[in-house]
């Protein structure tokens, strides 16, 4: 995993110093954002692999920068703040975030995240690249849905949602395993959340021609015939 670029959005240049030293000693690279009017223009020019956000920023929040990042971006998001309150960590989520760890933070837990989102997102091992069925290809690489030669962009939540009921199609697919595939630690997560993204989801396959492709099954799940 020595290869890896992560992007760290922290105006605290004590803390940001504290993480570049952290990810430098398990060999990572690493940049700081210095202008953060414009943090996407560095994300883009910078192209990471994960992006350590911080959620009280200058001019923007971290929300914002994250919302922002994944309409061109399914690169992970791991939220780092002091704001630990659950509604903060159900803000992160809904805008695309993957995880969430509070400072003060202990640097081998956040290693843990970080290297376990690099290899939830990177390391496919045998899988194959897409999945297909029905005409909808789902790439595993890039999280986007190709289908009647349309493309579209799904978000990180969305993708996750899809692949999953995608790999048990023909199974319904309970409401708790994917909150459990979304949200892997132990964050406090609405069960609203999951109907949300479900929603957005729903309207994409719609708009390129996939509308009832994911059913519900009252009281049991989803299911994808």
């Amino acid at each position: 995993m020595g290869s890896h670029r992560i992007l760290i959005v922290e105006d605290d240049a004590a803390i940001a110093g504290a993480i570049t030293r952290i990810l430098e000693s398990w060999g990572m690279e690493s940049r700081c954002v210095r202008d953060f009017r414009n943090v996407l223009h560095e994300f883009a020019a910078y192209d990471p692999h994960l992006v350590l956000m911080d959620i009280t920023l200058p001019f923007f929040n971290g929300y914002h920068w994250c919302s922002e990042i994944r309409k061109i971006s399914a690169v992970p998001v791991l939220f780092v703040s002091s704001a630990a309150e659950n509604m903060n960590i159900v803000m992160a989520v809904d805008m695309g975030g993957d995880d969430f760890i509070a400072k003060p933070f202990d640097p081998s837990v956040l290693m843990a995240k970080i290297r376990a989102l690099l290899r939830r997102t990177y390391d496919l091992g045998d899988r194959v690249p897409v999945i297909e069925h029905r005409g909808a290809v789902l790439n595993l690489h890039d999280g986007t849905l190709l289908y009647d030669g349309r493309k579209t962009e799904l978000t990180r939540n969305e993708f996750r949602i899809l692949q999953t009921l995608l790999e048990n199609h023909g199974r319904v697919v309970s409401r708790e395993t994917l909150m459990t595939r979304l949200w892997e630690y132990d964050l406090y997560v609405e069960e609203n959340t999951l109907t949300v993204n479900m929603t957005r989801l729903r309207k994409k396959l719609a708009a390129v021609g996939l509308r009832d492709y994911i059913a519900t099954r009252v009281g049991s799940g989803y299911i994808i015939e």
